[in-house]
């Protein structure tokens, strides 16, 4: 038989969830912890005792964030600062992130992630959710990165004492993301798509530059300066901006002479309008597919331009000088392949008794 308690009310959300409220006096306040154990006791408790609603005082709605859970951590973040410093793309996507931490549901639970107290996080629970998502680690890695930050700004602005995501180790990545383009996939594409087409200019600029697409789509004739190509790179220039200065060099010059750019952008769109980073992205999909190279993309051109430069024997330091990149982590897998390539070409010369 089910046992009515005075005042308690369930409400069930657009998820399925069930959610318990006290109702009394005008006011609808949200009770937490298992019906009928201490915890949700103590809050009933609570609840009992709050003063009347106030004439013209807003109502509690279902869904309104309830102060000291993570849903309300997390909305005190993204209203900080901290978070506003962000990119816009970033701020969107960690928004995206964040907000799938807070509605998922735990196998075996039925209260989401977002309603739990965020000081009773421990990094167990954490360990406990990025493992939920070991079939996609790139995915809980996103999220860990995300929680690290949020409970970073609760150490900040002291709602905690430690940072309980801090000592969380990330997942390992499956293989080495984004296939890098061999020269047989080079060739094959420019095969398909000569000099004079605006594909062969992308893949050039993306080749030749080792950027970005977000960097790419912005390059035109006003970055070009005495056969230099100067700009700051899309990524992070609200924060920590990158100001480069690339040589354009003789192949990259002719493949630009010879083709159709906008009046702004180099790569324009049908329209003559410059691409988005995003439309840009799913146009060079098409001319890949076109080629029938499948498994390659436009980052996967910077992968490659940053692989060719280290087995010409630049060191990791030219190397961001050309890509951007602030720290030698990512740099350094492109030195160490290439290393590997020419000690393997330089053994097996020995072993032929011939020289490299």
């Amino acid at each position: 038989m089910k046992v009515r308690i005075k005042y308690v009310v369930e409400d069930t959300d657009r998820h399925g969830n069930v959610r318990v409220y006290l109702r009394k006096d005008g006011r609808k306040i949200r009770l937490h912890g298992l019906l009928g154990s201490p915890d949700f006791w103590r809050e009933y408790q609570a609840a009992l005792k709050a003063p009347p609603k106030k004439k013209g005082e807003p109502k509690t709605v279902p869904g309104t964030i309830q102060k000291g859970t993570m849903r309300w951590l997390v909305a005190q973040y993204t209203a900080s600062g901290m978070f506003k410093q962000l990119g816009a793309k970033t701020q969107k996507d960690r928004r995206a992130t964040l907000e799938r931490f807070c509605n998922n549901v735990p196998k075996g639970k039925t209260v989401p992630d977002g309603e739990l107290p965020f000081d009773q996080l421990q990094p167990k629970h954490l360990r406990m959710r990025r493992d939920a998502l070991v079939a996609t680690p790139e995915a809980a890695n996103t999220m860990l990165k995300a929680l690290k930050q949020v409970f970073k700004f609760a150490v900040l602005y002291e709602h905690l004492a430690a940072n309980p995501a801090a000592g969380v180790e990330p997942l390992k990545s499956k293989g080495d993301g984004y296939h890098s383009w061999t020269l047989e996939e080079i060739e094959k594409f420019e095969k398909v798509h000569p000099v004079g087409t605006t594909a062969r200019l992308a893949l050039a600029l993306a080749l030749y530059t080792g950027q970005r697409r977000s960097d790419l789509v912005q390059f035109g004739k006003q970055h070009v300066r005495g056969g230099w190509l100067t700009f700051t790179q899309f990524k992070g220039r609200e924060n920590r901006p990158v100001r480069l200065e690339l040589p354009i060099i003789p192949e990259l010059q002719r493949i630009l002479d010879a083709s159709p750019t906008g009046d702004l952008a180099f790569l324009a769109t049908a329209y003559g309008k410059p691409f988005t980073a995003a439309g840009f992205g799913n146009r060079m999909r098409e001319w890949c597919d076109k080629a029938g190279l499948s498994d390659c993309s436009t980052h996967g051109l910077r992968k490659a331009a940053a692989s060719r430069l280290a087995e010409l024997g630049c060191t990791e330091f030219e190397i961001m000088a050309i890509t951007g990149h602030q720290t030698s982590k990512e740099v350094t897998r492109y030195t160490k392949a290439a290393s590997q390539k020419l000690r393997a070409e330089s053994a097996l010369a020995k072993l032929t008794g011939t020289k490299s």
